[in-house]
């Protein structure tokens, strides 16, 4: 069966090449009996791809439950997919059938299933292993040949990490993965959703649809849609029924939906601060020492150029005149050689910007005065950090709380880095 009558049979609307790649692999993988972890925002339709998967199967004339696992208390999930016997907790007054007894040959949707607790997910992983499972309260263990189709909104692998999914049941799960897009992926699908909507609301309530100017198409593409066609199809009918007028502008549609012109830009939350203010402290460490030692380059360059080409140094504004390189070095630093450090003259703008717009050439026959090399400063970003961390805690006398709400880190990630450092 092509894209198209697919499209058709399950009513999908749109053109976008997301889309397309997503179906294609949906109906490809559906004669098999894979297991298939459907990926993709709230909103986006996951459950329209698992009953295609299902439709299009050897098992379509079998039994197809959707479970939403987020939604079925932690006490009550194992009983619910698995069944009980009675007496096997308080109020179980007589056996009960799970969805696995319940949909043997067919197919079981399980939506949210990053929110299913570790033990269920350890009973789920021996379904998909050998199709074995023992009901709540029984020793027996009984079989099921029940197809998994799987669906999340969240980044399992995040969840691992965090030691909230168990990484054996992700790739159990995840045999074929299909990638759902967003609608702010489809930007071209849109506004054929919104007509399709209109429409369907008019003929329902036997109304005229309403229609967007060009405006108002380009206002809704360019929203971000965080509710993904859940969320467009309730803006639809809600303008069906607010709106006075059927051709709606961007005017009107900004004055019912004012928040479209929300760019949803992502915003550092709370949790992260913390965690991620060091590193972010140091790619600006980083950022300024790079600049640092560009501008020591650069100074290093000209200073080379002056003396190699004996050149005259323009006065400065206030009418002094510089009359040797040396001048130019603090001090203690004219009698530099290849070992001391670079110096900064960062307040000598006046040798690159001058008061004077003196014009010379440079003699390349003129033999240098000395050998003399400017050695970029050693700058080390563990080495600042330390000094930091010992400044703060010399501040606040030891107290590591208030030295890491200073030093913006985690008091944890405070006592890390003392013993890192040896401080």
């Amino acid at each position: 069966m092509n894209l198209k009558s697919v499209k058709l049979r399950h009513n999908i609307i749109g053109h976008s090449e997301l889309l397309d790649r997503a179906l294609s692999t949906a109906v490809r993988v559906a004669p098999t009996d894979l297991t298939v972890l459907i990926k993709g925002e709230s909103g986006v339709g996951k459950e329209v791809f698992s009953r295609i998967i299902h439709q299009q199967s050897a098992r379509k004339h079998e039994s197809f439950i959707a479970i939403n696992c987020g939604a079925i208390p932690a006490g009550t999930i194992n009983s619910e997919l698995f069944g009980h016997e009675k007496g096997a907790f308080t109020g179980a007054t007589s056996d009960r059938r799970g969805y696995f007894e319940v949909a043997n040959k067919g197919t079981i949707f399980l939506d949210e299933i990053g929110e299913m607790p570790l033990d269920t997910q350890a009973y789920l992983l021996r379904v998909l292993e050998n199709g074995e499972y023992i009901k709540v309260g029984s020793s027996t263990v009984q079989k099921t040949d029940v197809r998994i189709i799987a669906a999340t909104n969240v980044d399992l692998l995040e969840k691992i990490k965090k030691g909230k999914f168990r990484e054996d049941l992700y790739y159990r799960l995840s045999t074929v993965p299909i990638e759902v897009p967003a609608l702010k992926e489809r930007k071209e699908d849109i506004t054929v959703l919104f007509r399709k909507f209109a429409s369907d609301f008019a003929e329902k309530y036997n109304t005229s649809p309403v229609r967007l100017d060009e405006r108002a198409e380009l206002v809704i593409q360019n929203y971000a849609w965080p509710g993904n066609i859940r969320e467009l199809k309730n803006l639809v009918e809600q303008l069906s029924v607010l709106s006075e007028e059927k051709q709606i502008d961007a005017q009107i549609l900004l004055d019912n939906f004012p928040y479209l012109l929300k760019r949803n830009l992502p915003a550092k939350t709370e949790q992260g601060e913390a965690s991620g203010s060091m590193e972010e402290r140091e790619i600006l460490y980083k950022l300024l020492f790079d600049m640092k030692s560009d501008l020591n380059d650069l100074k290093g360059l000209v200073f080379g150029l002056i003396q190699k080409n004996d050149l005259d140094i323009p006065s400065f504004q206030n009418g002094s005149q510089i009359t040797s390189i040396t001048e130019l070095l603090p001090q203690n630093d004219r009698d530099y050689s290849a070992s001391s450090p670079a110096t900064d003259y960062s307040s000598d703008e006046s040798l690159l910007y001058g008061g004077q717009e003196e014009s010379f050439t440079i003699d390349h026959s003129a033999e240098p005065l000395s050998n003399a090399e400017i050695v970029e400063e050693i700058l080390s970003l563990e080495d600042m950090e330390k000094e930091m961390i010992g400044k703060a805690l010399s501040k606040y006398k030891g107290r590591r709380k208030e030295a890491a709400s200073e030093l913006g880190i985690s008091e944890r990630t405070l006592y890390r880095k003392i013993k890192q450092y040896n401080i």
